[in-house]
């Protein structure tokens, strides 16, 4: 090849371009580019609102709180209800019930149910099993609570489709950023709002969170080329999840980098490892370090907390809130305004 041969390229076309106008003043005077016909400005513009379930989440008008539900023998908390001794079909359906209704009260503004544990060397679990411990609990919780939204925590579309059919609002994808877009084709087939979290098989990065927007971007535009509406959409940047723990602080430190993406910011920190980490303390001795890194994220601009101790973390949210948003309950003990 010769080397005016390798000069050669081929490069995109322009357009549409913004004559110029000198006749209007200086600032048209020059050729500019416009927006193509029917195309969003791309700008930072307000978060707008989700419907989950039958509730309406106004983006930014406070902190919302999402209480976790785990139907597991393994999770890595020791929450999980399989673990508690419940494992008979009636004893777990009521104590999950309990569970739920006492996070409703404690301020959950949604409860999360999830039927496998996702911590790392976790034991995978059948879709068969999973619907079996998912599908019963889903069930039970929206006939106690029928206005409190519920989210699908699961990676199997199967389990997720059978979740909605019982009754759950929103679906938790811990993969979001995984090519594989059946997920998001099942919640735009059931306009569902959908979580799209980040994720890796290893904790491999050149540049982390620049890796890890870029990953959550191409899942947002996968979501909306599956068909989910741009307000549908929520991102999470898997906090815990293919990252070590020196990743996750970095990730803590960067969280207002997020809001470029465009979207509700969901984070989940409660009891995870990296705080045991800093602190040497098992799981059930994290609950300052999680309500710590509730407030940081709160500062940072997050919408949504995934926690466990829902109680503790109602308060610091509301706390938080008031600083860093100016808003809080007007009558002292209501949560405040933001959903409907």
């Amino acid at each position: 090849m010769t080397d005016s041969a390798r000069s050669q390229r081929s490069t995109p076309g322009e357009g549409p371009v913004l004559e110029p106008r000198p006749d209007l003043g200086g600032g048209r005077s020059t050729p500019a580019f416009g927006l193509p016909d029917g195309a969003p400005s791309g700008l930072p513009e307000g978060l707008g609102a989700t419907r989950i379930g039958r509730r309406t989440f106004t983006w930014g008008s406070r902190t919302f709180v999402m209480g976790i539900l785990n139907v597991t023998p393994d999770s890595f908390s020791g929450d999980g209800l399989l673990a508690r001794g419940a494992a008979a079909a009636g004893a777990a359906l009521a104590t999950a019930t309990d569970l739920a209704r006492a996070m409703a009260e404690a301020g959950a503004d949604l409860i999360d149910i999830g039927g496998e544990s996702t911590r790392p060397g976790h034991d995978a679990v059948a879709e068969g099993e999973e619907i079996e411990r998912v599908v019963p609990v889903v069930r039970a919780v929206r006939a106690a609570l029928p206005d409190l939204p519920i989210s699908v925590d699961s990676t199997k579309p199967t389990v997720a489709a059978a979740a909605l059919d019982a009754g759950a609002d929103l679906v938790n994808d811990v993969w979001g950023v995984a090519e594989d877009d059946a997920l998001a084709r099942l919640a735009a087939a059931r306009r569902v709002p959908i979580v799209l979290m980040h994720n890796r098989v290893e904790a491999r990065y050149t540049t982390l969170l620049p890796e890890i927007i870029g990953d959550l971007q191409r899942a947002i535009e996968r979501a909306l080329r599956a068909g989910v509406p741009w307000d549908d959409i929520i991102v999470d940047p898997g906090f815990g999840f293919g990252k070590t723990a020196e990743h996750n602080l970095a990730l803590l430190r960067e969280l207002p980098s997020l809001a470029i993406l465009g979207r509700p910011i969901l984070l989940g920190t409660s009891r995870k490892s990296t705080l045991g980490r800093v602190l040497d303390l098992p799981a059930d001795q994290r609950l300052e370090a999680t309500l710590t890194t509730t407030a940081l994220a709160i500062a940072a601009g997050v919408d949504i907390v995934r926690v466990h101790d829902v109680r503790e973390n109602v308060r610091a949210a509301r706390m938080a809130d008031a600083v860093v948003r100016g808003t809080w309950p007007e009558d002292g003990g209501g949560c405040p305004t933001g959903s409907s």
